[in-house]
């Protein structure tokens, strides 16, 4: 029986589903951005979608927009250099990882509590017979009340 050599899982998934390899691509190229375009850049712009052969890259701001597409011929053939799938650059202001992550990490805000919301949480608790649970479920009750969440999407 004959033994062939190990082959990654990227390359069996391309040979496999031929449709996946561009998104292979976008993948590879989002992970080794800083070492194709140096850290400063960056934190400024990051790779959005890949379609086409045309890599979509958000920018922060029009400045460094502005320099980016002044810098394109360059940036592009950094881009091919290690992905020749990519055959063109597209910038766009847009939200960069930084902006994305800075907006997660904020801490929600609290929504003041109606005169319906605290007759909703007091019927709701005065139902429950134990006087520490039926705390519990107040303070639960008033905090999801406070701060709700808010889904992706969602409008």
């Amino acid at each position: 029986m004959k033994t062939t050599a190990p082959r990654a899982v990227g390359d069996l998934l391309s040979s496999a589903l031929p449709q996946i390899t561009e998104r292979l691509v976008d993948l590879q190229i989002r992970r080794r951005w800083s070492s194709i375009v140096g850290r400063d850049l960056a934190r400024r712009a990051h790779p959005d979608g890949l379609t086409g052969g045309t890599l979509r890259i958000a920018v922060d701001n029009s400045p460094w927009l502005h320099e980016l597409k002044l810098r394109e011929a360059e940036l592009t053939a950094k881009v091919r250099e290690r992905f020749p799938e990519v055959t063109s650059l597209r910038l766009t202001v847009g939200t960069t990882a930084n902006d994305a992550a800075a907006e997660a990490s904020a801490p929600p805000r609290a929504t003041p509590l109606t005169p319906a919301d605290r007759a909703d949480i007091d019927a709701a608790s005065a139902a429950i017979a134990d006087p520490v649970l039926a705390e519990s479920a107040r303070h639960l009750m008033t905090t999801a009340r406070r701060f709700p969440r808010v889904r992706r999407g969602a409008v």
